[in-house]
């Protein structure tokens, strides 16, 4: 069950494909707010709000598919079941019209503190404004009925008026909106495109030597598009890989990105005497599995990773989907070490008495990390974004910590943005400053 514009907006689609919806859809789609959690943006729902059409689409904190649509203004929109209207100027959407076009139902619940009465189907709600009815409820047994836990008995039922009207609906997964979650991805979703599941950050000897991707695809049988179903695959990337190795891995990328100047050559310890290179690294931009990948401009094999977190209130945001990824963090307590939670990668001289390993995720916070890795040695570098000069970046800027071969780019309200991953270090005729997340 889902809204109809031209394409489906059901349960479990990913919000940059809602959102491109309703960019297609502009021209009838005037108004839409995204709302969200400044501060605590995995504490609420991300909600993209179509004011004009009494219309709010919810998205899950987490994994940003879409878990509830919830129509707060039915005069605004024409609903229809099975072909038939139950919504629309000419058709109110009554008790006695909820009851002939979903049929009978379980008893409904009573919220008190809300005045709310919720009837209840599969994957759908109403919701009656006992305030706005005209005629004082009866209570008596009837097949609609309300259970009312505060009366004597336990069993007392209240009849819902002839032509009381819905004030909301709700469409969600699963027997309750209370505990419904935001599904998997629906197979007409995929579009052709290759989305990950998960993104595992592998180590060796050395430190961080690649990605482990959890793949999902909708694949089909033979020519008959109704064996349609999901396909999942992993694939690893390491650096050092070449060009072709990565294409033959991952397939083509949405977008190939050639770096036009380094912006970043101030802060290497000798810009001036960095010959200027008649060619430009570049990056491979796999949008839907929030990765980039950079390629060495001179050798053409991979140098960098950019994993992205697709929170909302970066100037980034619903560019990327949200990789959700995995760094292990390896933390060796040895005696030679004046702080246990500092850990050089690729520095033997710290003697080992104890290892322990730490998972760092795209949820977790910079000050939880800092309390695995050590603060760094040296200040932040700031990070500006803006579409041209004229133009100034509304959510702020970003600072970008670096520890153990690691960039973390890190928001206002302490979240991480994204995270660059460098490999092994090259020798020092060939030593370039660091790129930071594009």
């Amino acid at each position: 069950m889902g809204i109809h514009f031209s394409l489906p907006c059901v349960p479990g689609m990913p919000l940059a494909q809602a959102v491109a919806i309703l960019q297609k859809h502009c021209r009838i789609i005037k108004n839409v707010q995204v709302l969200y959690s400044e501060q605590s943006p995995l504490s609420h729902d991300l909600i993209l709000n179509l004011t004009q059409d009494g219309i709010k689409l919810l998205f899950d904190a987490f994994n940003q598919r879409l878990k509830v649509i919830e129509v707060y203004d039915l005069t605004k929109v024409k609903l229809k079941y099975c072909g038939v209207h139950f919504n629309s100027q000419a058709i109110a959407p009554t008790i006695e019209q909820i009851d002939q076009s979903f049929g009978a139902t379980h008893p409904g619940v009573y919220n008190s503190a809300e005045q709310l009465f919720h009837l209840n189907f599969r994957g759908l709600s109403f919701s009656f404004q006992l305030d706005s009815w005209s005629e004082a409820p009866k209570y008596e047994f009837s097949r609609r009925i309300v259970t009312q836990p505060n009366f004597a008995h336990g069993l007392a039922s209240l009849q819902i008026p002839h032509g009381a009207t819905v004030k909301r609906m709700y469409i969600y997964n699963g027997n309750s909106l209370q505990d419904t979650k935001a599904p998997a991805m629906p197979l007409g979703c995929f579009l052709g495109n290759v989305y990950a599941e998960s993104v595992d950050v592998l180590r060796d000897g050395t430190g961080v030597s690649g990605l482990r991707l959890r793949l999902l695809t909708a694949g089909s049988g033979p020519g008959v598009m109704a064996d349609a179903k999901m396909r999942v695959s992993e694939r690893c990337v390491y650096f050092g890989d070449s060009c072709q190795d990565v294409l033959s891995t991952l397939g083509s990328p949405h977008k190939v990105f050639y770096k036009s100047e380094d912006k970043m050559k101030i802060h290497s310890p000798s810009p001036h005497k960095q010959v200027p290179s008649k060619c430009n690294d570049y990056f491979f931009n796999y949008f839907t599995l929030g990765v980039d990948i950079l390629f060495d401009a001179n050798t053409h094999k991979v140098k960098k990773f950019v994993l992205h977190t697709n929170y909302p209130g970066h100037y980034n945001f619903n560019i990327y989907h949200r990789c959700d990824f995995k760094i292990p963090i390896t933390i060796k307590r040895g005696t030679s070490c004046h702080n246990p939670n500092i850990h050089s990668m690729g520095d033997p001289t710290t003697e080992s008495v104890d290892t322990q390993t730490e998972t760092c995720t795209t949820y977790s916070k910079w000050d939880s990390i800092q309390d695995l890795l050590g603060h760094p040695m040296e200040k932040p570098v700031v990070l500006h974004r803006s579409s041209s000069p004229n133009n100034t970046n509304p959510f702020g800027s970003t600072f970008c910590f670096g520890l153990q071969r690691m960039i973390f780019e890190v928001m206002q309200n302490n979240h991480i943005a994204s995270v660059t991953l460098y490999g092994p270090p090259r020798p020092s005729s060939q030593l370039k400053t660091p790129d930071l997340p594009q």
